[in-house]
């Protein structure tokens, strides 16, 4: 692997759990670290919150990305999430990924709300206008509508937070949900890794890029990953439910490919097969991934769609997506739960790698290097 001079080589797409994202003791309490919750505690959370509605088709579970409400022969899909890392173009990172979220459901993402929090001592009213323009510019691109929400100025915060709740519909015979994957299903990957990791890295350390050597024209690539490839997959999607049967869609986020993986497993109830050798690394993610340690499966993903069908139709969505201008290739195979969730690398098979807590993260934790 040819390095790039000041510059540490690739690291190879495969890892463990990493110890620093593993939970402290402070005080004899063991402390969870940045990220999402584990997948375990986030279960039995969920687990204890009872069904009141039968409305509800898709509630809150490990690996489904928008719950699913029946209204009649149309359902009202509906999500929320965070944007807690950025600090640079938070208010379309809002938009669009809760509209990825809407958009693995087979649906059409309609009207958006966002509260975003401004840090006490930073704000102005120019950083208001400026995340209110993103927000509105990133409606527009995507086509939905703002409907409302909340801003106000928080104390404690270093960065602004913006939490986003996009709404969207879809006709009642055409959900599709996470658990939809079946054992023998392929399993298919858009663009690749790590799109959103990439832009982040590229925006937030930008000086500390510079001053180990990597040129502008480089980190304006990187930058750039955020609209292209660019980390929405609505258009992935769309393209995908028309073209073949589909039986699951997953956003891969924080956590990266590998968590998206697990999710998929975790929610379908069943094992996968995945090919390492098939799944494509960009190369300014290859190269800022390596540059930093991080491993690129473990790195936020957003961007890449994981898409499951029978293994009959995979050729034909793989075909259509790729004559639409997406890269797509099938990277696996969907397994019965029992043969677990298994990796294939050039030295042989070894467990899916799991990642604590999203690899960006940890260079956002204090004391990072």
């Amino acid at each position: 692997m040819r390095r790039r001079p000041g510059g540490r080589a690739p690291r190879a797409v495969a890892g463990a759990v990493r110890e620093a994202g593993l939970p402290r003791l402070r005080g004899g309490r063991r402390l969870l670290p940045a990220g999402k919750l584990p997948a375990d505690l986030l279960a039995r959370l969920l687990r204890g919150i009872p069904a009141r509605d039968p409305r509800v088709l898709v509630g809150p579970a490990v690996g489904e990305d928008a719950a699913v409400l029946a209204m009649g022969d149309t359902c009202l899909v509906l999500t929320v999430d965070p944007i807690t890392f950025a600090t640079d173009e938070i208010g379309y990172y809002a938009v669009v990924v809760n509209a990825n979220d809407v958009a693995v459901r087979g649906a059409e993402p309609r009207w958006f709300a966002v509260t975003l929090l401004l840090p006490e001592g930073q704000a102005d009213g120019a950083l208001a206008e400026a995340l209110f323009a993103q927000v509105v510019a990133a409606c527009e691109e995507v086509g939905v509508s703002l409907v409302g929400g909340h801003t106000e100025v928080t104390a404690g915060l270093d960065r602004p937070i913006a939490v986003g709740v996009m709404a969207g519909e879809v006709p009642a015979d055409r959900v599709i949900r996470t658990a939809g994957a079946q054992v023998g299903d392929a399993v298919i990957l858009t663009k690749g890794i790590a799109i959103e990791g990439t832009a982040l890295l590229a925006r937030e350390f930008a000086p500390r890029l510079r001053a180990r050597g990597y040129g502008e024209a480089f980190l304006a690539r990187a930058r750039g990953y955020l609209r292209e490839p660019g980390i929405g997959i609505l258009r992935d999607a769309r393209v995908a439910v028309a073209a073949a049967p589909v039986t699951a869609m997953h956003d891969p986020t924080e956590g990266g490919l590998a968590t998206g993986l697990h999710e998929l497993g975790v929610a379908a109830g069943v094992g996968l097969r995945i090919e390492e050798s098939a799944i494509p690394v960009l190369p300014e993610a290859a190269a800022l991934c390596g540059e930093f340690g991080l491993d690129p499966l473990g790195t936020i993903a957003s961007g890449a769609l994981l898409v499951t069908c029978p293994e009959a139709a995979a050729a034909g969505l793989v075909r259509a997506l790729q004559g639409s201008g997406i890269v797509a290739g099938r990277i696996g195979q969907v397994l019965p739960k029992e043969e677990g969730e298994v990796l294939v690398t050039p030295g042989g098979a070894r467990p899916l790698p799991v990642f604590a807590r999203d690899e960006v993260a940890r260079l956002f934790a204090p004391g990072a290097g």
